[in-house]
């Protein structure tokens, strides 16, 4: 079967999409890096609503989903709710929505210096999760690489979900499982909180082929929000 290439390519101030077929049993994203720049930090409300401020609690509620831009390609002013960050990534930044349970990306140029990242949305299960693979330099000299999946959605939605990072590369395999954050925590924090996969960048190169980086992907639902789902 013919399954089609995506390869996403930073140019200047744009994003440019191409396609070309290639033989597989999983389709094979290609990401290129780019330099990532400073954000606003990302800030929501944590709060317990009294039955007679029910209207409050709503607004604030409704102010919670509130998200700054996902993209690191530009230092984008944007904010938006939790229902429109995948229309303005795929419209002012046009990055892919990719398709299916289980996809393999390739992360390439590896070898560029920290700060760096890779972003993908992935589409599947009736939800769009955050792909980020970043490289950066927690102590000086020492770059290491995070990769993370965040939920576009709430926290409670995304204990709904599993996410696993698979690589594999002469006889090696490295799995990572784990429940995805939502994205109104903060990709920043989950990477301090090193609650994703982390490797140093030997590990990365036992890893890597030519200075690209495969990563497996797989998202499944749990069992319990699955029976909900049925019932």
């Amino acid at each position: 079967m013919v399954l089609p290439l995506w390869k996403t390519c930073v140019s200047s101030r744009r994003a440019v999409t191409q396609s070309a077929p290639e033989q597989g049993s999983c389709p094979h994203h290609h990401l290129s890096h780019h330099h990532r720049q400073q954000h606003r930090p990302q800030h929501h409300l944590r709060h317990h609503a009294h039955p007679h401020h029910l209207h409050h609690h709503e607004a604030e509620l409704h102010a919670a989903q509130v998200t700054t831009c996902l993209c690191p390609l530009f230092s984008c002013p944007w904010e938006g709710h939790l229902e429109v960050v995948v229309p303005h990534l795929r419209q002012i930044h046009r990055v892919d929505i990719l398709q299916g349970a289980e996809i393999v990306f390739l992360a390439t140029d590896m070898h560029l210096p920290a700060p760096a990242d890779w972003i993908i949305v992935h589409s599947c299960l009736g939800h769009h999760f955050l792909l980020v693979l970043r490289k950066q330099e927690r102590h000086e000299g020492h770059p290491q690489f995070f990769a993370t999946m965040m939920l576009i959605g709430t926290p409670s939605q995304a204990d709904c979900f599993t996410y696993r990072l698979e690589l594999t590369r002469n006889h090696r395999h490295l799995k990572w499982e784990a429940t995805p954050r939502s994205v109104l925590e903060c990709v920043d924090s989950v990477i301090t909180d090193g609650d994703c996969l982390i490797l140093n960048t030997s590990l990365a190169q036992l890893f890597s082929d030519n200075g690209s980086l495969a990563i497996g992907i797989a998202i499944t639902a749990t069992e319990v929000c699955s029976t909900e789902a049925e019932m």
